[in-house]
């Protein structure tokens, strides 16, 4: 890290003596990944003059890992003849994203500099449905015949090896490219030269659908350990693959999604310091204004029972506690429903299975919450018996019902076909502080109707 950091320095002092062949060579010993996260940090002037001394590979990689905006500043200063050279680089996975999220002068500036069969595929990509399998899949990969030889499959990688996103899995498919199965890398090269790749190759392999969510395809890659994954059409033809450094993205988005909706907010694609503050408020506010209205509720239930807190004050003191507990309890549980779904180890059918278990849970919690208060209550606080049973009573059964409604509600959202993280944090909250008021004030009518 030391290192890097004063390589950064160095390269900021070349560039004020005007060394440029110093610099061009220090920026080459660089991680592309370095080098974007430099270029980041530095004015757009300089920025731009370090971008177009990287070789062209180099840039080309750096480019894709660069902020949009910074994207579109440096296609807007590149000449058509640098614009191309760096196009010819970049796979067109990479390109399609490129272009989704580029203002239309900029879109229109790429597709001029690249060549007419590129536009035609990047048109194509463009049709598939947002966050589905064919958005995020690449059509660079290494398709083989079953007629081959293991030594005409290696000539034919080597090849078309470094126009491909992948060689360490290639895909065996018919004379319409349906598909029929793959092999590796490895096994190519441990294989009788001799030897047909028809007598070698794995005729079982698992694929997604051109139109399946990219959820889905982040569970297959978590489930199998892929480092690629074949994309068909409706007629299990080979369209393209998704490799593992795509879907990596994609699982990083999907979990900031649902943190951002657990937390009562609109997701955001943009990070937290590129998005602007309107947007950031408008995004916020909408389940923030639900919720206070919400809220209202519970004013209601204390207004409905103001002659028994007048009557009995104490009461007050115990209501924040209750609630805080409660929403805390139902957000334990939901967070590792949410989670579970997410992963695939929870399922729709395990409803019963997560009801029984959270009920156990719920018992245990609140008997030992319940008791710990009804003791510091009464030990402690010199409360009175019935006072600190009503709250010990009010504990167990509160809890309860949060921790069942945490563990129930994100799998009722996923059979409705909504997001799970919706019914978390703040929404659980809500709705426990409201069945916690009239628990509260139920119970203590009963236990406490000799004392007011």
């Amino acid at each position: 890290m030391e290192l890097k950091e004063n390589k950064f320095e160095q390269i900021k002092y070349l560039l004020s003596e005007k060394r440029y062949i110093e610099v061009q060579r220090t920026l080459a010993e660089l991680n592309e990944v370095d080098i974007a996260e430099f270029l980041e940090s530095e004015s757009a002037q300089n920025a731009i003059l370090m971008f177009r001394m990287l070789p062209k590979s180099m840039a080309a990689e750096v480019f894709t890992l660069l902020p949009k905006e910074q994207q579109s500043r440096f296609i807007a200063a590149a000449t058509d003849k640098e614009l191309v050279s760096i196009l010819d680089e970049i796979f067109l996975d990479d390109m399609v994203d490129i272009v989704e999220e580029m203002p239309a002068n900029v879109v229109k500036k790429i597709l001029k500099n690249t060549g007419s069969e590129e536009r035609m595929l990047i048109n194509q990509f463009l049709k598939y449905p947002k966050d589905s399998a064919g958005s995020l899949m690449t059509i660079e990969y290494v398709d083989l015949k079953k007629d081959m030889t293991v030594k005409q499959a290696l000539d034919y990688i080597r090849k078309i090896g470094l126009e491909s996103e992948t060689i360490y899995t290639c895909y065996v498919t018919d004379k319409n490219r349906v598909l029929e199965g793959f092999i590796s890398l490895k096994e190519l090269v441990l294989a009788d030269e001799d030897k047909k790749i028809e007598q070698i190759f794995n005729k079982e392999y698992i694929c997604v659908n051109t139109h399946d969510d990219q959820e889905k395809v982040a569970f297959t890659f978590k489930k199998y350990g892929f480092l690629a994954l074949p994309v068909v059409d409706n007629e299990n033809r080979l369209i393209g693959i998704i490799t593992v450094d795509d879907i990596m993205d994609v699982m990083e988005q999907e979990a900031t999604e649902d943190f951002q909706r657990m937390a009562g907010m609109q997701p955001n694609e943009e990070t937290y310091l590129e998005t602007g503050i309107f947007k950031l408020a408008k995004h916020r506010i909408g389940w923030l204004l639900l919720l206070m209205v919400s809220e209202t509720f519970t004013g209601t239930i204390i207004e409905r029972y103001t002659h028994l807190l007048a009557s009995m004050t104490i009461l007050t003191a115990f209501i924040p506690m209750l609630m805080d507990t409660g929403g805390n309890s139902g957000s334990q549980s939901s967070t590792l429903i949410i989670r579970g779904l997410a992963t695939g180890e929870i399922e729709l059918k395990d409803w019963k299975k997560v009801f029984f278990k959270e009920l156990g849970i719920s018992v245990l919690v609140g008997f030992t919450l319940g008791l710990f208060s009804f003791l510091k209550s009464v030990f402690l606080g010199g409360r009175n018996p019935m006072v600190a049973l009503t709250v010990g009573a009010t504990l167990v059964a509160t809890v309860s019902v949060a921790k069942i409604t945490g563990g129930i509600l994100p799998i009722i959202a996923k059979k409705l076909k909504l997001d799970p993280a919706i019914m978390a944090g703040p929404l659980i909250t809500t709705i426990v502080d409201t069945v916690s008021l009239i628990i509260y004030f139920k119970i203590a009518t009963v236990l406490c109707a000799g004392m007011f």
